[in-house]
C-alpha cells in the first residue's frame, strides 16, 4: 500500500493524490483504504512513519566537517531526487495535519540520530563543551533546503560542502555553545 502512496505521489504530486488511484494501484477495494487510513493525509502519514522505522544512521567520516557535508549530501540527493517524493512529502505536509505530525515525528527522530555527530565532534574536540546539537544540524542544513525547495533553484553540486563548511565554522566560534549554567 505504502508502494502505492509513493508511486501516486510521485506520478500525480499532492493534489493528484487520492485514495481511489491508490487503491486502484495497490490492488485493493477503495473502501478498505477509506476504512484504514481515513483520507489521503492518513495514507501520508504512515508512509512518513515507515520512514521512520528505517536503520540508517548519521555518517561517521571522523571529522565534524566530513560527517555534516555527508549528511548533506545524502539531504541533497533525496531533494533532487526523480521522482521528486521527499519534496512532495514535504508539499503535503503542509496541506495535511496528519501529514504534518508525521512529518514532524519523523525530523524528531533524525535530529535525535544526528546528535551523533555533534556528540562525536565534541569528544574529538572538534567543538565546545554543550554545543547544541539541534541549532548546529538545522544551520548546517537549512541551507539545502531553502535552496532546493523553498527557492527551486537548481541544484549546486558545491551547497552540501558549502553549508557544512560554514555551519562549522560558527560551531568552531562557539556560536552554538549553551551559555554556562
Amino acid at each position: 500500500m505504502l508502494d502505492a502512496v509513493l508511486a501516486e505521489l510521485a506520478e500525480h504530486g499532492y493534489d493528484g493524490l487520492t485514495a481511489e488511484a491508490v487503491a486502484t494501484r495497490a490492488g485493493v477495494h477503495r473502501a478498505t483504504v477509506y476504512r484504514r487510513w481515513g483520507d489521503v493525509g492518513g495514507l501520508l502519514a504512515d508512509v512518513l512513519d515507515a520512514a521512520g522505522d528505517d536503520d540508517w544512521q548519521p555518517p561517521d567520516t571522523g571529522s565534524l566537517h566530513g560527517d555534516l557535508a555527508a549528511l548533506n549530501r545524502e539531504i541533497h540527493d533525496s531533494l533532487v531526487a526523480e521522482p521528486p517524493v521527499v519534496a512532495a512529502l514535504i508539499a503535503a505536509s503542509f496541506r495535511s495535519e496528519k501529514a504534518e505530525l508525521a512529518q514532524r515525528r519523523l525530523w524528531e527522530d533524525r535530529y535525535r540520530r544526528c546528535e551523533a555527530i555533534v556528540s562525536r565532534a565534541v569528544e574529538r574536540a572538534e567543538l565546545p563543551p554543550r554545543t547544541n546539537a539541534r541549532r548546529l544540524l538545522v544551520a548546517a542544513t537549512a541551507p539545502l533546503y531553502h535552496h532546493l525547495v523553498l527557492l527551486h533553484a537548481p541544484p549546486d553540486p558545491e551547497l552540501p560542502d558549502q553549508a557544512a563548511r560554514t555551519a562549522v565554522l560558527a560551531a568552531t566560534a562557539g556560536a552554538f555553545a549553551e551559555p554556562p549554567p
